[in-house]
Order: C-alpha cells, then sequence, then structure tokens
C-alpha cells in the first residue's frame, strides 16, 4: 500500500459571493445532499450576510476543495456554535482538509466566546465520525427531531 502524501491546506473565511465561490458551493453541496437546491448568487450571498454563520473554503494549492459553515447564536443558557454542511471534495479526502476545516472553525468558535460547538454526522459516514471523535467531539445521548417546514 502507498504512503498518503499530506497536502497542504489552506482555511480562509468567505467574504463576498464571488463567480467562484457560488461555482465552489454549486460543486460540493451534491457531494453532501442529493436533496439540497442548487445555490444561487443570492442565496450565498444571504449566507454570507448573515451574521449568526461563517463559510470557510479549504485550499490546496489554491483549488477549492472543501467548505464548512461555522453558526454562532446566543441562547438563555450561553453562546453556543454549531457546525453544518461539512463537505471535501471526494478526490481531496483522507489528507486532513475536513480537519483543517474544523479546528478553523472550533478556533473562530473560542474566539467569539462559545461555550459548546455542537455537529452531527451520519452513523454510515465513518471517516467524519473517526475524525470528529480525533478532534475531541464526544457522542451526545440525545434523539435529534426534524420537522420539515417546507418540503
Amino acid at each position: 500500500m502507498g504512503r498518503v502524501t499530506p497536502m497542504s491546506v489552506e482555511v480562509e473565511v468567505v467574504r463576498g459571493a464571488t463567480d467562484e465561490v457560488v461555482e465552489v458551493v454549486s460543486r460540493l453541496l451534491p457531494q453532501l445532499s442529493r436533496t439540497a437546491a442548487t445555490p444561487d448568487r443570492e442565496s450565498v450571498a444571504r449566507l454570507l450576510g448573515s451574521d449568526a454563520t461563517t463559510l470557510l473554503l479549504a485550499r490546496v494549492e489554491g483549488r477549492a476543495v472543501g467548505m464548512l459553515t461555522l453558526i454562532v447564536f446566543p441562547l438563555p443558557s450561553g453562546t453556543r456554535g454549531r457546525i453544518e454542511d461539512v463537505v471535501v471534495d471526494e478526490a481531496a479526502r483522507g489528507h486532513g482538509v475536513g480537519a483543517a476545516l474544523t479546528e478553523e472553525a472550533l478556533r473562530l468558535a473560542g474566539a467569539a466566546g462559545v461555550r459548546t460547538v455542537d455537529l452531527t454526522s451520519r452513523p454510515s459516514r465513518r471517516a467524519a465520525n473517526r475524525l470528529y471523535e480525533r478532534l475531541g467531539f464526544q457522542a451526545r445521548d440525545s434523539t435529534v427531531h426534524r420537522f420539515v417546514v417546507q418540503p
């Protein structure tokens, strides 16, 4: 079995809904969800315009190969964080892209005074779940309920 060569991963906070950002989100999102609508410039701008969300992009050799959304929100029990829509391009998986994105999200959450950061991951995503555990996330004994407002 060959050695996996580590990739040099750079993570950045997305500041604007450029053509490239819209293309990247449109290219990566289907690898995460088959049912998510293809985003347009307006929906990406709305995401980036929210004070609660921060979109991170991971680049390898200048090419965007991953994204993560960090949500920070105040609650009566304290400021909380949530990580959503983590996706790494299939060709870049296993090279530290997901770890780099998650570590930067946790750093930003800490700087924002967040008490806890939650995320969900399907049990079938074994590699992702191992990554989250390695980074210090602990499984919670909780039931997630979902109500579909708009099908």
